[in-house]
């Protein structure tokens, strides 16, 4: 009945809604663990049994021939990493809390805090994880030099952020479509396996095959990060602007998707996203 009524200049709006922002990005970060510690090792244990996997798959095949002349170990860091990248962050922001949810009823709260949240985690995460493993197989294993590790961490961040992209039209379909959504998460994340190209190096493909992986902008982007990693490859069949170009179409699609859903919420959708 009585509310008081607070004056609230644009600098106090935006310390309030950096505070909350930072907030969530922590409670998603805490998403699949309550010790930070321990979830960033469970990351690192799922980053090093997909290295694992790849490189018994190499050794087995005998396609270790066909990576770049340089360290090995390096090499598939350098896809799998920008892979995880990619689509961890697609799945955390695909799966943010619904325009419906209980969260949201909070009047500090919502949808642009929560992708926003799980996009920032994601990239903390998965930046941890990366630079702990570098350390860790620098420290133990082989001494490594990255050429350009600026230029490779900001291809890291490409992938990141068109991984954020592709989650955020993901988040604005899924209260309308709850069940297509749900199966075609998973069959993304299962394409991007192979369609990433981070078994391949572009540069030794025929034409026919580049046709297959250059529409994917995570194909651009793990190619160029091992063109900024290695100084003996030039990557001459991938580009820096072609994922930025479609990261930003995928988000203003998804943003103005989000847009509508939110005008047309109703409760009852929580239910169903």
């Amino acid at each position: 009945m009585f509310q008081t009524k607070r004056v609230r200049t644009q600098r106090s709006a935006a310390a309030s809604t950096l505070t909350l922002l930072y907030h969530h990005t922590v409670f998603k970060a805490r998403g699949t663990h309550n010790n930070a510690v321990i979830g960033l090792l469970l990351n690192m244990m799922q980053a090093f049994m997909l290295l694992g996997v790849f490189y018994i798959l190499f050794a087995v095949t005998g396609m270790r021939s066909a990576a770049i002349r340089g360290d090995f170990m390096l090499y598939l860091m350098s896809g799998v990493m920008i892979f995880m990248a990619h689509t961890k962050t697609m799945n955390s922001v695909a799966g943010s809390e619904a325009p419906g949810s209980a969260l949201m009823q909070h009047t500090p709260m919502n949808t642009i805090v929560s992708m926003a949240g799980a996009a920032l985690s994601a990239l903390y995460i998965q930046s941890a994880t990366m630079f702990l493993s570098l350390l860790l197989y620098h420290s133990v294993m082989n001494e490594i030099t990255i050429d350009n590790a600026v230029g490779a961490y900001g291809m890291v961040l490409m992938g990141w952020f068109t991984g954020a992209a592709v989650g955020v039209v993901f988040y604005a379909v899924r209260p309308w479509f709850p069940t297509a959504i749900n199966v075609l998460r998973p069959l993304y994340m299962r394409v991007n396996m192979v369609a990433s190209g981070k078994m391949f190096v572009a540069n030794m493909l025929p034409p026919s095959m580049l046709a297959m992986f250059d529409w994917n902008p995570l194909f651009h982007c793990i190619d160029q990060a091992r063109g900024f990693t290695f100084i003996n490859y030039y990557p001459r069949n991938s580009s820096i602007e072609y994922p930025l170009y479609v990261g930003l179409v995928l988000l203003v699609i998804g943003m103005m998707i989000e847009y509508i859903t939110r005008r047309k919420v109703s409760l009852s959708w929580a239910a169903k996203s």
